[in-house]
């Protein structure tokens, strides 16, 4: 096998293990402190001793509930083919005991091949039953460093006993250990892990890593390519922001970015305004005239936007038009955004950066 069809044939494999939950959790499974131990101790004793056991799975977005119980289910189902039966409930669809007794009756009589009937199941049972949960629960929380260095190997390093020519394994699981070990890519799993510590977001991270893959030249993983993901990342919720802006709003930022253009390193609404109307003189044919009020109230939305931020602590300037203000928006982004509105954004205004 050539080079090139082993490095399309290993992004083909790296892609396929990032958005297979059941692999990436896997890793993390032999572990007899993680919570999928725990959870299979919980169920299997459930079904070899007969124990009426209930578990609550709490833990952010994304942390590996679903997954986790998935992989727990599978493993049991394959254990207990004969024992088991897996009934799967909504909470907002199945939002009371009559709704839920129901389901619970029509899945099963569908999984053992049974006639469902719609008698009130509910009806038949002891009221005891219904308040009968033994308090577990199971916290699911970011994965510590050891977790991710465990993750990050078991995701991006290729197997030995595969179809994939020796030497090229060994190069590039070679060239992942580097990158792992790598001061540059621990900062950017640490800037990661500040924003979103999520599963979730890891995968999705190392997802944009590897279709940054040089398939052309190296057709290895370098740190460049996680280190453009990266930016990628930090760099797409100020364009989705961007991209909501109204005309008057750009109008600011652009009035913003030229103060900075002119080396005026600290300046407020007020500085803003008189920019804005200096501009508007300049050009009244292009620039429309807003009232102050409803300048401020986009000043202020953009500052909700996470596009601006105030510099000063807010008790020591109360009044907004006063406090120090600084814009986080690149020139590059904020060009980018008013050549996507050009249809209502004049193009003398555009020009303006460039000025």
């Amino acid at each position: 096998m050539e080079i090139s069809k082993a490095a399309e044939k290993a992004l083909i494999l790296l892609k396929s293990r990032i958005c297979n939950p059941n692999f990436v959790f896997s890793a993390l499974s032999d572990k007899p402190d993680s919570n999928y131990s725990k959870l299979k101790f919980l169920l299997s004793s459930s079904v070899t001793e007969s124990c009426n056991n209930s578990v609550l799975l709490l833990g952010p977005r994304g942390c590996g509930k679903i997954p986790v119980l998935e992989l727990v289910l599978q493993d049991l189902q394959s254990e207990h083919p004969e024992s088991i039966s897996v009934v799967r409930l909504n909470g907002i669809l199945h939002s009371d005991y009559n709704y839920a007794l129901k389901e619970i009756a029509r899945q099963l009589c569908l999984e053992h091949d049974l006639e469902f009937s719609k008698m009130d199941a509910d009806q038949l049972l002891e009221k005891r039953v219904r308040s009968r949960f033994s308090h577990r629960k199971l916290l699911f929380l970011p994965p510590s460093k050891q977790d991710i260095q465990i993750l990050l190997e078991h995701i991006l390093s290729l197997p030995a006993d595969s179809s994939f020519p020796h030497d090229y394994v060994v190069e590039f699981n070679q060239k992942i250990r580097c990158i792992l070990g790598d001061q540059r890519f621990k900062a950017i799993l640490m800037k990661l892990s500040d924003a979103d510590s999520s599963v979730n977001n890891l995968l999705s991270f190392l997802f944009r890593s590897i279709c940054k893959m040089d398939m052309k030249e190296s057709r290895f993983l370098s740190i460049k390519n996680f280190e453009t993901a990266s930016k990628s990342i930090h760099q797409q919720p100020k364009r989705e922001s961007l991209q909501d802006c109204s005309i008057l709003e750009h109008y600011i930022l652009v009035c913003m970015k030229r103060l900075e253009t002119k080396k005026q390193n600290s300046y407020n609404f007020n500085s803003v305004m008189k920019e804005y109307k200096d501009i508007h003189d300049a050009f009244p044919i292009y620039v429309t005239h807003y009232e102050r009020d409803r300048c401020l109230m986009a000043f202020e939305h953009l500052e909700q936007r996470g596009l601006i931020s105030f510099e000063d602590v807010r008790g020591q300037n109360p009044s907004v038009q006063f406090r120090s203000v600084k814009l986080l928006v690149s020139s590059h982004q904020l060009q980018e955004s008013l050549n996507a509105n050009s249809s209502g954004i004049p193009g003398k205004i555009r020009t303006l950066l460039m000025s």
